[in-house]
């Protein structure tokens, strides 16, 4: 039911910040956990930056201190701002939501992020 479609992706130099928006169809207002999560080709899929049901966020280690989260509930769009970008933040970005009643997982196709000069 639910539809996550993540955008903003392309290539950007190191040293730079990129803007990624996932759009979720529906109410947003459902999802009591959204998350931005990573994979490289050959690697695990890994957390960006993700809300908790108690409205804190967590971070993950490769990218802690270098990314923001936020949503905008009137236009259903969950962001997520990578700072400082280095080449090993090349890989494909997705945006992640969890119902916060039934614990249902969804997940958007992905947008690929390029660091390179």
């Amino acid at each position: 039911q639910v539809q996550l479609v993540e955008s903003g992706g392309g290539l950007v130099q190191p040293g730079g910040s990129l803007n990624l928006f996932c759009v979720v169809s529906g109410s947003m207002f459902d999802l009591g956990r959204m998350g931005w999560y990573r994979q490289a080709p050959g690697k695990q899929r890994e957390l960006v930056a993700a809300t908790t049901n108690l409205g804190r966020t967590v971070y993950g280690d490769s990218t802690k201190g270098r990314v923001t989260i936020a949503s905008e509930n009137a236009k259903n769009t969950f962001y997520l701002r990578l700072n400082n970008l280095k080449p090993e933040d090349t890989v494909v970005y997705y945006c992640r939501g969890v119902d916060r009643f039934n614990d249902e997982e969804y997940w958007g196709q992905g947008t690929q992020v390029t660091v390179s000069s």
